[in-house]
C-alpha cells in the first residue's frame, strides 16, 4: 500500500473506475489528436499541398499537444487531474468543431494548434491515474491508460467512411461532439485523485517552478525523453504518415490505406498495457533493451526500397505483405517501450511525476511533430519513400548505444536503480 493510500484511504472500486474512465477519455482525445491523418489527405488534394506542407499540417496538432504537456502536468499537481482533464477536453472539442469552418491553409494550421490540446491530455492522465495505485502496480495501470493510443486506429477505421459520406468537415464536427460529451461524463463520474486530495486537506504549500523543474537538470530525464521520442513520437509520426505512405507507394485507396495503417496503430496501442505488465514483472530496463533491439532490425528492413504494387518496383523491394507484417511487429514492440519509459518515471521521480512525465511526454510528442515534417522533407529531397525508416533506424541505434553506455556506467559506479525500474 502506498503512502498516499495509507493517508487517504479509497473505496474498493475507486482506482479501477478512475483508470478505465480516464482510458476511454484518452482514447477519444487521441482519436481527435490524429484526425489530420485522414482528413489531411483530402485537404492536401483540395489545397494542392506538397509533401512538406502536408507534413506540417498533420504535425501541427502534435506540436501543441507536445508543448502543452509539461504545463498541464504541473497544473494537474496544483489543481487536480479531474478539473484539468475536463477543461482540456472541452477546449480541444471547441477547436476541433471550429476546424470544420476553416477555408485556407493558414486557418487550418491555426485550428490545428487548438486541436492539439487533445494530445496534452496524456500528461494529465498520467499524473491523475498514478496516485491511485501502489508502485508495484503503476506500470500496469499506466500501460492500460496509455493503450488509449488506440484512438488513432479508431480514426483510421471510421473517419474515411464519414469523410466519403459527408465530407471531412463532418469528421471534425462529429469527433468534436463526442469529445465534449466525454468531458461531461468524466466530470460527473470521477473523483479527485488521492494525491491532490491529500495536498488540499493538508493545505500543503505549492511547489515553486524551480522545485518542479529541478529533476530536469538530471541527464537521465533527457535519456528517457529520447527513448520516448522514438517509442511514442515515432508511433504518432507513423500513425499520421502511413496512410499517405500507403497511397503514395502501393497505390491503395484511402479506405484501404486507413485500414492497413490501423493494423500498425492497434498493436502499437493495445499492447502498451502488456508492456506495463512486463515492466512490473521483468523490469523496465529489460523491456527497453528488447524493444530497441527489435525496432532496430524492423526499421532497417523497412529502409529497403518499397516494391511497387504494380510490379514496376525493384525485385528486392519490400512488398505490401512484408511491409504490413514488419509494421505490425514494429508497432507491437514500440508499444512495450512506451510503457517501459513511463514505468521509470514514478519509480525514479515519485514527487515530480507531473513535471518529469510532462517533459518526457513533451519530447515524445515533439517527435510526433518533427518526424512527419522530416519524412516529407526527406521524400522531397531524395525521392525515396523508405527514407523515413532510415531516419527512425538512426534514432533507435543512438538510443540503444546511449542506454547501454549509461547502464554500464551506473554498474561501474555501483548505483542501483529503484527495484521497479531495473
Amino acid at each position: 500500500m502506498s503512502v498516499i493510500e495509507k493517508a487517504h484511504p479509497m473505496s474498493a472500486g475507486e482506482p479501477a473506475k478512475a483508470l478505465w474512465i480516464s482510458t476511454v477519455a484518452f482514447t477519444l482525445c487521441f482519436a481527435v489528436w490524429t484526425i489530420f491523418a485522414i482528413i489531411g489527405i483530402r485537404i492536401k488534394q483540395d489545397l494542392g499541398l506538397n509533401e512538406a506542407e502536408f507534413g506540417l499540417l498533420v504535425g501541427t496538432p502534435v506540436l501543441t499537444g507536445s508543448l502543452v504537456r509539461i504545463v498541464l502536468g504541473i497544473w494537474t499537481g496544483r489543481y487536480g487531474g479531474r478539473l484539468v482533464y475536463t477543461l482540456t477536453m472541452l477546449a480541444a472539442a471547441l477547436a476541433t468543431f471550429l476546424l470544420s469552418y476553416a477555408q485556407t491553409y493558414t486557418q487550418m494550421l491555426i485550428a490545428g494548434l487548438g486541436v492539439g490540446l487533445a494530445g496534452g491530455s496524456f500528461a494529465v492522465g498520467v499524473a491523475y491515474v498514478s496516485p491511485f495505485f501502489p508502485a508495484e502496480k503503476q506500470g500496469t495501470a499506466l500501460g492500460i491508460f496509455g493503450a488509449g493510443n488506440v484512438g488513432a486506429a479508431v480514426t483510421k477505421f471510421a473517419a474515411p467512411f464519414v469523410l466519403l459520406a459527408w465530407g471531412w468537415q463532418a469528421v471534425a464536427e462529429i469527433w468534436a461532439v463526442c469529445l465534449a460529451l466525454m468531458a461531461i461524463v468524466f466530470w460527473f463520474t470521477t473523483t479527485d485523485d488521492p494525491a491532490y486530495r491529500l495536498r488540499r486537506e493538508r493545505r500543503a504549500a505549492t511547489k515553486s517552478f524551480a522545485e518542479e523543474f529541478a529533476p530536469l537538470q538530471n541527464v537521465q530525464v533527457w535519456r528517457f525523453s529520447l527513448y520516448y521520442f522514438f517509442a511514442f513520437g515515432g508511433f504518432v509520426a507513423l500513425s499520421l504518415w502511413l496512410p499517405r505512405y500507403l497511397v503514395g507507394v502501393y497505390g491503395f485507396n484511402l479506405e484501404t490505406a486507413g485500414m492497413i495503417a490501423a493494423a500498425y496503430s492497434i498493436p502499437g496501442s493495445i499492447f502498451r498495457a502488456f508492456g506495463g505488465v512486463l515492466s512490473d514483472k521483468k523490469g523496465a530496463r529489460s523491456v527497453m533493451y528488447t524493444m530497441l533491439a527489435v525496432s532496430a532490425v524492423a526499421t532497417l528492413i523497412l529502409s529497403l526500397p518499397a516494391a511497387s504494387g504494380t510490379g514496376t518496383g525493384p525485385a528486392f523491394g519490400i512488398t505490401p505483405v512484408i511491409f504490413i507484417v514488419v509494421i505490425f511487429v514494429l508497432g507491437f514492440f514500440m508499444s512495450l517501450g512506451k510503457a517501459a519509459v513511463y514505468k521509470h518515471i514514478p519509480a525514479y521521480y515519485p514527487e515530480n511525476v507531473g513535471a518529469v512525465g510532462g517533459i518526457v511526454g513533451m519530447m515524445g510528442g515533439l517527435g510526433g511533430f518533427i518526424l512527419p515534417i522530416a519524412f516529407g522533407l526527406l521524400k522531397d529531397m531524395t525521392g525515396l519513400w523508405s527514407s523515413c525508416f532510415l531516419l527512425l533506424f538512426a534514432i533507435v541505434v543512438i538510443s540503444l548505444i546511449w542506454m547501454h553506455l549509461s547502464v554500464k556506467q551506473l554498474s561501474r559506479q555501483g548505483h542501483s536503480a529503484p527495484v521497479a525500474a531495473t
